[in-house]
């Protein structure tokens, strides 16, 4: 799409070249009639006719503004115009949001006739317009569209914004800041940006952490968001145990994707896939990722976009990642992304057709959507999705160790029981938690919880409580070892461990369920 530079340069060749019919296709207005007034009033021009049709105010001339006719109606302004075409050359029309352009109608085809009229005297007419136009009508003249502001011309707006208020309220931004925010804002027409700033100014002051708030209040004029799930995170706390190696990776694809990269040849963190092991953090990763960038979390589900017609699948997951790209910058969530790549068997050529626009995105964005998708039965992920380059990285996420799983536990038992296990208890609790998945320490210590809720507080508790709960669960690697193993075995050799080393293998992951009870001294 062309940005506002190139749309000039195009808009100008086709008035010189006294283009028939001009479709000017923009979602913003104020844009498009300023590109059309800046070509009328080049001096070449002067002698050169423009007149301007809107709904609200009739027909005008577009340099003076001032009314040609009191009939305000479209018919009435057609009917000015043919007069016009007829009678004198290099006449120009200019219509504003006309309906029923897309099909073949009486006024598409009043158009047409009209365009012949004037293509007879050298004239033209303008149709600024946000929907198709009819091919009839299309094919008589060219085709222009307007892209929403690219990074370059948001900068431009915001420094406009904030060179108009300074000295009047204190404006804390540097360039950088102003460069930052203007990339963060791409995909927001320039009005909503105008009014994202005026926002910020409202308070008195443009401090520097007004340009993470101003991404944030972004999320908010995407009310209706097609096909994606706006995930609201709440004021819990989203902290991940374990996953060291991982963690530290985002810590440095936050910083690249906050940086800003003009003149670098870099592009914006795609994302991470995680591999692995069901329960042990992938999707709690997500989650933790936008809470901590304080970025917004969008999921995107890959099972729910297949729909039954032709066609209709890549158009859903088109308009998603479309959405994706607009609301940027965010965090996209892509839960279990083998539900709707898997393709093994199919004769429809759909999983194919997904995965190849899908894969199309993932290389050619320049947005700062940063992608985290999981995945659970890595044998459906197609090979395509792993070559290096379409994810930044890709993590295997194991069942953790015994100091990760310290980790764990410490966090969660603050979380439940709010306070630290005692060292000799912590001991106990990471031996009796060898195989368990981070969602079944979690999902223990909940128990503890809610029995210590129910009991009265912790005083009441019996003190091998804690200890029972964890004996008596029953992790999944027990559960099911063999399916397990086989997720192992598949991400030692081909992802990266997102823990602190290399993958070794849980003990007790293959041996059959226990109870023990430990009773009271």
């Amino acid at each position: 799409m062309p940005n506002y530079a190139d749309s000039q340069r195009d808009l100008d060749s086709y008035i010189s070249a006294r283009v028939p019919v001009i479709c000017l296709r923009t979602i913003e207005q104020p844009r498009a009639l300023r590109l059309v007034r800046t070509a009328a009033g080049h001096a070449r021009r002067s002698n050169m006719p423009f007149w301007i049709y809107t709904r609200a105010t009739g027909l005008r001339d577009l340099r003076s503004n001032t009314p040609v006719m009191d009939d305000r109606s479209l018919t009435g302004a057609m009917e000015f115009a043919a007069a016009q075409f007829t009678s004198r050359p290099n006449a120009t029309l200019v219509l504003v949001e006309p309906d029923e352009l897309d099909s073949d109608t009486p006024l598409t085809r009043h158009i047409a006739e009209l365009a012949r009229l004037a293509d007879t005297n050298m004239g033209s007419i303008i149709l600024i317009t946000d929907s198709p136009v009819w091919s009839g009508l299309q094919r008589l003249g060219m085709s222009l569209a307007l892209d929403l502001p690219d990074a370059d011309e948001m900068y431009a707006v915001l420094s406009a914004f904030l060179d108009d208020h300074r000295g009047h309220i204190p404006v804390a931004w540097n360039e950088q800041d102003v460069r930052r925010a203007a990339e963060f804002l791409v995909g927001v027409t320039e009005g909503e940006a105008i009014n994202l700033m005026a926002t910020v100014a409202a308070k008195g002051t443009v401090e520097a952490g007004d340009v993470l708030r101003l991404a944030q209040a972004k999320d908010r004029i995407f009310n209706d968001l097609n096909g994606l799930q706006r995930v609201q995170l709440k004021d819990d706390d989203y902290s991940v145990g374990g996953l060291t190696n991982l963690r530290g990776w985002l810590q440095q694809r936050n910083r690249l994707l906050q940086s800003d990269l003009r003149g670098t040849g870099l592009r914006p963190p795609r994302g991470v896939l995680l591999v692995g092991v069901p329960g042990c953090g992938k999707s709690l990763s997500a989650k933790s990722v936008a809470a901590q960038w304080g970025l917004p979390l969008y999921r995107l589900d890959m099972g729910a976009i297949h729909g039954k017609y032709l066609g209709e699948s890549e158009g859903r997951l088109r308009e998603a990642l479309d959405t994706a790209d607009r609301v940027a910058p965010c965090v996209l969530w892509i839960d279990e992304i083998e539900k709707g790549l898997a393709g093994a068997g199919d004769s429809t050529g759909v999983p194919q057709r997904v995965l190849g626009h899908f894969l199309y995105w993932l290389q050619e964005s320049q947005s700062r959507t940063f992608v985290v998708a999981t995945a659970n039965d890595v044998r459906s992920l197609p090979p395509e999705l792993l070559r290096k380059g379409r994810f930044d990285e890709l993590f295997f996420v194991d069942l953790p160790d015994a100091e990760d799983r310290a980790e764990i536990i410490r966090l969660y038992h603050r979380r439940y029981l709010k306070a630290d296990p005692d060292s000799e208890q912590l001991s106990r609790l990471v031996d009796l938690s060898d195989g368990f998945a981070g969602s079944d320490i979690e999902a223990a210590l909940h128990d503890v919880g809610a029995e210590v809720h129910l009991s009265g507080g912790p005083d009441s508790l019996r003190p091998s409580f804690v200890q029972d709960t964890f004996a008596n669960t029953v992790p999944l690697s027990r559960n099911n070892p063999e399916q397990i193993e086989e997720i192992r075995a598949w991400g030692r050799d081909r992802a990266v461990p997102a823990g602190r080393g290399a993958t070794t293998a849980a003990r007790g992951t293959g041996s059959p369920a226990r109870r023990i009870v430990f009773l009271d001294d």
